[in-house]
């Protein structure tokens, strides 16, 4: 059973490159000025069954992010379809929908039912939630007066313990000191054997290596190659210098 299913998905964006004449402006309001216009992604197309780790590897400026907005849906694609079935926690900027003038704990509130849990099921895992982020009493605290690094943890811990079917994860691992990364770490090695669906971003290979079975090289929004990681880093690997 396909858990995510990207089709032909083209996103292009428009790049700003200062004052124009009226006719370019004109030209660019009715579609016709292609010339400053970026494609970040170019017709990909894979599939995610349920219980699969992929990867999606390629170097900066690849495509990568763009990708896992689109599949979260923070984007729409221009072209091509995106279909995801099954509920869905994204790792992806940490603690970008939490408001610094309510405290930690009436953010993970309103985090918690962003992510569609409700009132009660969010107090039964609140504690869990504090104690895994480790703020302690400033979870009472307005987030102001956070650390950046409290901030992270906690939007991390809201994000593992919504029970997701499918994990989104773009390079936000390394969260914290390394008592927390161990942590977090071990958290996501259990969804993973847990049967958890993954997609995930990262320049830390040993780790999708192990969370991912097959992994989607991206190259200037190009899909080159999809398949079983290890062939997939082979050949990446092979053509991009170390």
């Amino acid at each position: 059973m396909n858990i995510i299913t990207c089709e032909n998905v083209w996103k292009t964006f428009r790049l700003h490159t200062g004052q124009k004449l009226l006719r370019h402006h004109l030209a660019s309001w009715f579609g016709k000025d292609h010339a400053n216009e970026f494609h970040a992604l170019k017709g990909v197309s894979f599939h995610v069954t349920k219980g699969e780790g992929l990867a999606v590897i390629g170097s900066n400026g690849a495509g990568k992010s763009t990708l896992l907005s689109v599949v979260t849906g923070l984007t729409e694609p221009d072209q091509g379809s995106v279909k995801v079935n099954g509920r869905v926690a994204a790792l992806l900027e940490l603690g970008s929908g939490f408001h610094p003038d309510l405290t930690g704990a009436e953010n993970v509130y309103l985090n918690a039912s962003l992510l569609g849990f409700t009132e009660s099921k969010t107090r039964e895992m609140f504690d869990s939630v504090v104690e895994f982020a480790g703020v302690g009493d400033f979870i009472h605290e307005p987030l102001r007066t956070y650390s950046n690094g409290m901030i992270l943890r906690l939007a991390f811990s809201v994000a593992v313990s919504v029970d997701p079917e499918i994990l989104i994860i773009d390079e936000v691992l390394a969260v914290g000191d390394q008592d927390f990364q161990t942590k977090s770490y071990d958290r996501i090695r259990g969804f993973r054997r847990a049967g958890k669906t993954f997609l995930c971003v990262s320049h830390n290979k040993s780790v999708l290596m192990e969370l991912c079975d097959r992994a989607v090289w991206l190259d200037q929004g190009e899909m080159m190659m999809c398949g079983k990681i290890a062939d997939v880093f082979e050949a990446y690997e092979g053509r991009v210098p170390a």
